[in-house]
């Protein structure tokens, strides 16, 4: 027998290999116990901003007003419609005073959720979503960072009927919708949640059910990073397409805009409080804008089969305006934009922000890099968010019908069809500047060279 094997009795031999059996068990748990720390450390947590929860990132809760532009806002300047939720969200966080959309929902919905202007994705037509880019969404971004997603609303890219599972596709774990140009949003809502049709909510006020959908997407998904995208119905009027009218609300018509405006601000303000009663208001960045300029007119009711449409005049700085949507103007363009969290800074900010920052901009946040492949347009408008490295844009784009769009300053705007205004002198947009000074001449060079680099 080999000498190292060699034992001077059974008794000693069988306790030293219990003692060398002893040892091996101790150490194989410490490496054991090591291995599993190193599998639970990420890249998600080394990304973290500094002073933030090292384990986790921010909750998301995003806010997308339909049909509601700054003229409608108390806190804007509007003074026609009671706004106190929205009001207290701007005096508690942060508010932009040159936030901007697409003068039309699709656009801009298709915006942002890839982070490309609608042109560099080839125009896709109204209702639709180009299946090349399904992948490529802020939504699928944000799961990949370890996001639980759901959205809640109002979807528009698609008829549910065709195709029930395209907003998993499109990223998104959790959904609750109206069947766009399918059914009711609002009285005797027909909606798709994940993809069938309910048949419990007849008896509901659409807007509820949404609320109280990603309110409880929230508190199931709580102990882990979420985005909740709260895709109002509100303040949007009623659909028109269908065989027969929707149904009227208790009161023998179709909702007015100052009806809409107050049950939009009570829900904007009962899912914000969801957040603070669930705990988690210290981990949860709200944002609040809108998806265009304020609608210029509403379905007020229907008789015989005919509707009959009511203009949307608001009292916005003193003066009363018509609702611009579907124009490139400020009327239609110009929205709301409202960020309130742990880390944002207060106050009023003139930084310019484009619904192409949205998905560059929760990226940042969740600490999750955005593929050079996806081309994005965008960028992070983070910078007064936290503790986020990020640069003030110096322009921001929207694009209209026809090819006709624009590029802009917080003072001069350029179309591509050459007008050139100074929106401080003339914010109507009455007269094209055709000698400007030497300082906006400078701005329109730089401002043109911008349009030529995008290739609009």
């Amino acid at each position: 027998m080999p000498r190292f094997l060699a034992c001077p009795s059974r008794r000693f031999c069988f306790t030293r290999h219990l003692f060398t059996r002893h040892l091996f068990t101790r150490h194989l748990f410490t490496w054991l116990l090591f291995a599993g720390l190193l599998a639970s450390w990420s890249p998600l947590s080394a990304n973290a901003a500094p002073g933030k929860d090292a384990e986790r990132p921010p909750n998301i809760l995003f806010i997308l007003a339909d049909d509601v532009g700054v003229d409608a806002i108390g806190c804007y300047g509007g003074s026609s419609y009671p706004t106190p939720r929205i009001d207290a969200l701007a005096k508690q966080g942060l508010r932009y005073e040159h936030g901007f959309s697409m003068p039309s929902c699709h656009p801009t919905r298709i915006t942002l959720l890839t982070g490309r202007y609608p042109f560099h994705l080839g125009h896709p037509k109204w209702g639709t979503f180009p299946k090349a880019d399904e992948q490529k969404t802020v939504a699928h971004l944000l799961k990949k960072a370890g996001y639980a997603t759901a959205i809640a609303g109002k979807w528009q890219l698609v008829l549910m009927k065709d195709e029930p599972d395209h907003i998993a596709k499109l990223g998104f774990d959790e959904s609750c919708v109206f069947g766009w140009h399918e059914g009711p949003r609002y009285y005797e809502p027909m909606i798709y949640q994940n993809g069938k049709v309910r048949d419990d909510v007849k008896d509901r006020f659409g807007p509820d059910v949404y609320v109280e959908f990603l309110v409880d997407f929230m508190k199931r998904n709580r102990e882990r990073p979420f985005f909740a995208y709260y895709s109002m119905a509100l303040c949007h009027d009623v659909t028109d397409d269908l065989e027969a009218p929707v149904p009227f609300g208790p009161q023998g018509h179709y909702d007015t805009f100052v009806e809409m405006m107050q049950k939009m601000d009570e829900r904007v303000g009962r899912i914000v409080d969801s957040v603070k009663e669930l705990g988690l208001a210290d981990n949860t960045v709200i944002v609040f804008t809108g998806d265009n300029g304020t609608a210029f007119s509403y379905l007020h009711t229907a008789e015989n089969g005919k509707y009959i449409r009511v203009p949307v005049f608001s009292m916005y700085h003193g003066e009363l305006i018509q609702g611009g949507k579907t124009k490139l103007t400020n009327g239609g363009t110009h929205v709301p934009l409202i960020v309130v969290g742990p880390h944002v800074q207060g106050g009023v900010t003139s930084d310019l922000v484009d619904f192409s920052d949205m998905l560059p901009t929760f990226a940042q946040l969740a600490g999750v890099p955005v593929p050079a492949d996806w081309k994005v347009d965008g960028q992070s408008c983070a910078r007064l968010w936290g503790d986020y490295e990020a640069k003030p844009r110096t322009w921001a784009f929207a694009e209209g019908s026809r090819g006709r769009a624009w590029v802009r300053t917080q003072r001069y705007k350029l179309y591509t069809t050459g007008e050139f205004y100074d929106l401080v002198e003339d914010p109507k947009e009455q007269t094209s500047l055709t000698q400007p000074s030497a300082d906006a001449a400078a701005v329109q060079k730089e401002l043109q060279a911008t349009l030529d680099t995008l290739g609009v």
